[in-house]
Formats: structure tokens, sequence, C-alpha cells
């Protein structure tokens, strides 16, 4: 049976950088915004919010042993590549540590379905494009990629071991309402609209796989009923990185469609109404020049691929930012 919002009890451990104060919570992340998310959630009359530490070992075993979950979906992380160069203890904690705790969770609680959130910063110093899951990964460039790339390992390991079926969903630059302060969109159109000047990295030639939050969210609830099993044809002698012959599967959902960064930032503009000033800067540690999703697997799995262009998802993103600040 498929299992459709409305019927899903939903339990949501989130990181404790709740407060500006708290050293592991990215910088400018605006409390108001994560109490204002949740505060649309709990109209809902099936979901419960329990505020927890993923690092919290016993406060996570309790929480499974209180609840009979079928699936998880677990998108609790410390996220950001930039962030983990200033503080990599954050994410040990959370995407290491916490996340062990999730996977013994449903190793005792016997869960039917681990899907967990991925990201297209695993692919590194890849170069050849678009990224599948089926090219190896072995070189991250940063500290939160390596942390990811470690997450699909560890699950992998309790898929072999324990049969609990695991699924990794690596997404490809996530943007529109309600989207992180710290990312680019955010922080361009605010930068705009306040007549301040906005970062541009490596002077512009950045290309990124922009893909939608309803895009993301349609390909996760999707892979929630595809529950992977054994790849019988799978060999050692020449592993296959994106399946297993244990119940484990990775999937990338992204847009299929690389922009260039210029073109998006003229996206916002239009947008807007107003042009930016551009500051233009080298290259960041932990970056990558490219993104681009190969998500050939997900089509033919779960029947889907992202479509929304950014002029789409740009408008919507803009109406609510203008909406949400009353501006």
């Amino acid at each position: 049976m498929r299992l459709e919002p409305d019927d899903v009890r939903v339990s949501c451990p989130v990181l404790r950088g709740g407060k500006r104060s708290d050293s592991r919570t990215l910088p400018d992340y605006e409390v108001s915004l994560k109490k204002d998310r949740l505060a649309q959630l709990q109209q809902k009359s099936n979901f419960s919010f329990h505020k927890l530490d993923l690092a919290n070992q016993l406060g996570i075993a309790q929480l499974f042993a209180q609840n009979c979950f079928d699936v998880v979906v677990n998108l609790a992380a410390q996220a950001g590549v930039r962030y983990s160069l200033k503080n990599p203890h954050a994410y040990v904690d959370s995407n290491l540590v916490g996340f062990t705790n999730i996977l013994e969770g449903c190793r005792y609680g016997k869960i039917k379905h681990l899907v967990f959130a991925s990201s297209s910063s695993v692919y590194g110093a890849n170069t050849k494009i678009p990224f599948s899951v089926h090219h190896n990964v072995d070189h991250p460039v940063s500290l939160y990629a390596a942390t990811k790339k470690a997450n699909e390992l560890m699950a992998h390991t309790y898929s072999h071991l324990y049969g609990l079926p695991t699924t990794g969903l690596r997404f490809f630059t996530v943007y529109g309402p309600w989207g992180r302060p710290d990312m680019a969109l955010f922080l361009f159109t605010k930068a705009i609209l306040a007549g301040q000047p906005i970062e541009v990295f490596n002077y512009g030639k950045m290309q990124r796989d922009f893909t939608y939050i309803d895009d993301i969210v349609e390909g996760v609830v999707r892979v929630i009923d595809k529950a992977p099993e054994s790849n019988t044809q799978w060999s050692g002698n020449a592993p296959d990185p994106g399946t297993s012959n244990a119940p484990y599967k990775i999937y990338n959902i992204g847009n299929n469609n690389p922009v260039e960064l210029m073109d998006f930032i003229e996206a916002i503009e239009n947008c807007l109404g107003m042009k930016a000033e551009k500051k233009m800067l080298p290259i960041q540690p932990g970056d990558v020049p490219v993104t681009y999703a190969d998500v050939e697997d997900l089509v033919r799995d779960v029947e889907f691929k992202p479509k929304t262009t950014i002029q789409v998802g740009i408008q919507r993103f803009v109406k609510w930012y203008r909406d949400y600040y009353f501006i």
C-alpha cells in the first residue's frame, strides 16, 4: 500500500543547533524560519515533533523504542560545504555519530526501509558528466562530502550485516520556498533587494543542476515505496557502486539540466525587476565547477524525473520571499 503524506506518522529529530549562540549551527540561519516551518507542520493532526540531537544516543534509542515505525526517512544532518571548513566537529557529531544512532535505531526497530539524504557533493573531484550513481566516488573535496559518502558506506554495511533495506538519495542543489538561507538563491535575493553586491564565485564559470524542492519531495515519496532488494547480478570482481548484493541502492535526484550561474542570476534579476551588483571571486575551497545528475535509474525504478525549470522555481521562491518578509 502506498504511503501518502496524510497516512504517515512522522517523528522529526532535528539538530541541536537551534540558537545562534550554538557554535554548531550555520551562521545567519534565522531560527524564526525554522520555527515558522515547524508551525505549518504542527497544524497536521498526524504530525509529532521531537527536538532531539542526533548525537544523543539514548534519546534516539528511546525515540525508536517508543514508536513503531515502518519506514524512516532521515533528512537531518549538518549541511553546507563551506561551513565544514570552519566547524568540522559539527559534521562529525551530526553526520557520523548521529547517523550511526539512526542506523542502530533502524536495526533494533526492525525498520522495513531506511531512506536517507546523501548529496551530489560526494562526486567531488569527478569530472565525467553527467554524474552517475555507477561512478566511483572516492575523491571528496570537502569534509561535508566525506561525511555523506561515509553515510552511504555505513548504510551499506547495515544492509549487508543486518538485512536492513537502505536507499541513499544524492540531492543536487536544492532550492525553493522555505529553503536554507545560506544557499545562493536566498543570499542573492536578499542582497539584490537590499542593494548590496552578490558574491559570484569562480568568476561566474559555474554550472549547477538546480533542483526545485517539490521535485525533491516527489522523488523521496516515490522511493519510500521502493525498498531495495539484493542485486543478484552484482559482482565483487567488477563492483557497481550504485547497487549491491545487499538490499541497498543509491539514486540521484537532480534536474538533469545544469544551468550556468550567470543565467541563474539573470533569472533572479528578471523576477525581482532589479539588476545585481556582482563581486567576481575565485572558486572557493571545497567547491566544484559543475554538477550534473544522471537520473536514469530514478526514471526506470520509480518513473519520475524532476522537471521544474529555474524560471518557474525562482519565480515561486521570489513570491514566497516577498510574502514572508512583507516586501
